[in-house]
């Protein structure tokens, strides 16, 4: 990954390219997903498949028609109202994700299970974002929507996002019931988790914060034994006012232990402050 990486900063042309491919292979597996898990079960999880999911139950209208109809006119609005940052690829996703919902609407649902649909299209959705994320780009639908009542209303995006979805969501359950409504609740939940999946990557790392009288010993230990680099933080004491300065430290899980020993066996009285580090960039990590 790391020589894709560097390939691709070194040939611009390849990353534009990587970047239109990653907005089309995203696309295409959410409408996928779409059409397999959230449509045939009614799970309306918020965005502009979940207002298609209501009209085609309501007015029998051809979701892919409706999902052009929002998208096209919100992406308009996003250019002249939030600038032209939004480029070509956004547009790309915009216009294709719909195209694929049209050209797969004969499939066969893959479940009539609505909890299953919400789970499997949850995770498919997260997927199909995460991987447009990838490539610098987004379906645009109501993420600009909540990126323009952000803009004019001074609510945090959050807020923005959660307020829309949730009026979907809400939307559903007065269409058809209350319980198909916790299900696309179920589903944004799958989804947003899944997205983060793909953005920080299954990786994990664990950052320590070490308060040591011992710090000389135990920054060689690290720096030599576990062979991690190690940050010395200027911090002070808030009852004595004294300088006591704290290691920081990153290390791979699977080395947790071993630096959790080292500590102990250098300063038993030594005090470690432990954290979750989703994504770490650099030396000895990933590089970007």
């Amino acid at each position: 990954m790391n020589r894709i990486n560097h390939f691709t900063e070194a040939n611009p042309k390849i990353r534009i390219v990587m970047d239109y491919l990653l907005v089309l292979i995203g696309s295409a597996i959410i409408a996928i997903s779409f059409n397999a898990f959230l449509l045939p079960n009614k799970v309306a999880s918020g965005g502009v498949s979940g207002i298609s999911t209501i009209l085609k139950s309501v007015l029998g209208l051809e979701p892919a028609y409706v999902q052009w109809a929002f998208n096209i006119p919100l992406f308009i609005a996003g250019v002249i109202l939030l600038g032209k940052h939004y480029g070509a690829k956004t547009l790309a996703g915009t216009v294709f994700l719909p195209f694929v919902v049209f050209l797969t609407k004969s499939w066969e649902p893959w479940t009539h299970d609505a909890l299953l649909g919400a789970l499997f299209g949850g995770i498919g959705v997260g997927l199909g974002l995460g991987i447009v994320f990838r490539g610098n780009a987004s379906t645009g639908g109501t993420d600009l929507a909540a990126q323009i009542v952000h803009k004019y209303t001074g609510f945090t995006l959050g807020r923005c996002v959660v307020m829309i979805d949730g009026l979907i969501v809400l939307t559903a359950a007065i269409v058809f019931d209350i319980e198909k409504a916790l299900y696309a609740l179920i589903g944004l939940y799958v989804t947003s988790k899944t997205i983060d999946l793909i953005q920080v990557g299954f990786g994990r790392s664990k950052m320590a914060m070490i308060i040591t009288n011992k710090q000389d010993e135990v920054r060689e230990g690290i720096l030599n034994k576990i062979d991690r680099g190690v940050t010395k933080l200027s911090a002070f004491g808030g009852f004595t006012d004294h300088e006591r300065p704290v290691l920081m430290c990153v290390v791979d899980q699977t080395e947790f232990t071993k630096l959790k020993q080292l500590v102990k066996g250098l300063d038993p009285s030594a005090f470690v402050v432990v954290m979750d580090a989703a994504e770490v960039l650099g030396e000895g990590f990933k590089r970007g």
